[in-house]
Order: C-alpha cells, then sequence, then structure tokens
C-alpha cells in the first residue's frame, strides 16, 4: 500500500501541469456541474473532495457553499497540491484548505455535509473500505458522489472504446504493466457498490456518450 501511494505521487508529481490542462478542457466543466450538482449542497455547507488534484472542482464546490461554507480538498500529491493551491490563491478563496493525505485513509474528521470523489477510486486496488470511510464522515443527510469513466456500451462509440483503453494505460501511474481497462471498471463498479450499500437513497446517472458514470448516495 505504502508502494502503491509513493508510485502515485510520483507519477502525478511529474505530470500535474498536463493533468491540470486535461481537467479543464471545454465541455470537461459540465460533467464537474452534474457531479457537484448530485451533492444537494447548500450555503454553509461543507464539502470534501477526496483527490483533488490540481483543484479543478473547486470552483463548482464553493460556487455551492458559498463564502460562508467550506471546501476541503485532500491529495497525496505535493505537485498536485501545489497547483491547487496556485489556483486558490489566484481565486482569492479564504475558505478552501487543502489537506495532504492519503484518500484512503483521509485526515478529516465528521461530519460533513458532503463528499466528492472524480476518478479517484480506479486507482484503488481495494476502493470499498475507502468509500465505507467516507460515507462514514457524512452526517444525516450528507451526500456523496462518484464520477468515474468507463467503455461505453453504445454501438457508435465501439471505436471510440479503443482509444479509451489506451488512455487507461498512458493516464494510470505504475511500472508498465498497468492493469487493464477491465479492471479500471471492476474496481469502479466496486465503489458503487459501496455506496448503494450504505445509502438507502442512491442512484446513477450515464452521460457524457455513455463514457462517464455518476454514482450518488445520501446517508441517512
Amino acid at each position: 500500500m505504502a508502494n502503491d501511494a509513493r508510485a502515485t505521487q510520483a507519477f502525478y508529481g511529474r505530470w500535474a501541469t498536463a493533468y491540470d490542462w486535461l481537467a479543464t478542457a471545454p465541455g470537461v466543466d459540465s460533467w464537474r456541474d452534474r457531479a457537484a450538482d448530485r451533492l444537494g449542497l447548500e450555503p454553509g455547507d461543507t464539502v470534501v473532495e477526496m483527490g483533488c488534484g490540481t483543484g479543478a472542482n473547486f470552483a463548482q464546490l464553493r460556487e455551492r457553499v458559498g463564502p460562508e461554507g467550506r471546501v476541503v480538498g485532500v491529495d497525496v500529491t505535493r505537485g498536485m497540491l501545489r497547483r491547487a493551491s496556485e489556483r486558490v490563491d489566484r481565486a482569492g478563496w479564504d475558505n478552501v484548505h487543502l489537506v495532504q493525505g492519503d484518500a484512503r485513509r483521509p485526515p478529516v474528521d465528521g461530519p460533513v455535509d458532503a463528499v466528492l470523489a472524480t476518478f479517484v477510486v480506479g486507482m484503488f486496488a481495494d476502493p470499498r473500505p475507502a468509500v465505507e470511510r467516507w460515507i462514514e464522515t457524512l452526517g444525516p443527510g450528507g451526500r456523496i458522489a462518484l464520477l468515474n469513466a468507463g467503455r461505453s456500451e453504445r454501438l457508435a462509440a465501439a471505436p471510440l472504446n479503443l482509444g479509451f483503453r489506451a488512455f487507461v494505460r498512458l493516464a494510470a501511474p505504475g511500472d508498465g504493466r498497468v492493469s487493464p481497462v477491465e479492471s479500471l471498471e471492476r474496481r469502479v463498479a466496486t465503489a458503487r457498490d459501496a455506496v448503494y450499500s450504505n445509502c438507502s437513497d442512491h442512484g446513477f446517472d450515464e452521460f457524457g456518450f455513455g463514457f462517464l458514470g455518476l454514482a450518488w448516495g445520501e446517508r441517512t
């Protein structure tokens, strides 16, 4: 587990700038809006983003919690947090806080109102314990949303699925023996099941031509 964390830190530290460009590419904001909307945030709420990366979701989250709310970003990689800190400083957000830590064991005390994780759970060998910990930090009525990518089942998307498979191999940290896309999808499905098992009200939204899935749940 420690070796996995070090590999992730090294990989994303080297590629923080490129990752930030990809995370803010045209059209991506609409995905982030959908994920933030599913959290049902209100002014004054506290929301934690697990694996916040360069902070590309912060604008959507802060817009919903307002200046009286709080956004906490957790990430294990210094390079990512450095970029996130620059984004926070440029915007002048004094209620957005960054924490370096492993999202599988986040150094965050609950209860909080919402937890968001985008394209994160697929990096964990077994995401269930992490997702269950995230849900435990939620107060009654708190919401969780997991945004992830996978192959599309639409017939017209078959050629694009080949490109997605190649992207997974290039974009994931590792030593050249990166788990295939099937492993990614299995991990994402495990995380979604953890949400369904621990949240009585839950659901799943598919969009982005079938390549994107948003699992969400509310803790009772």
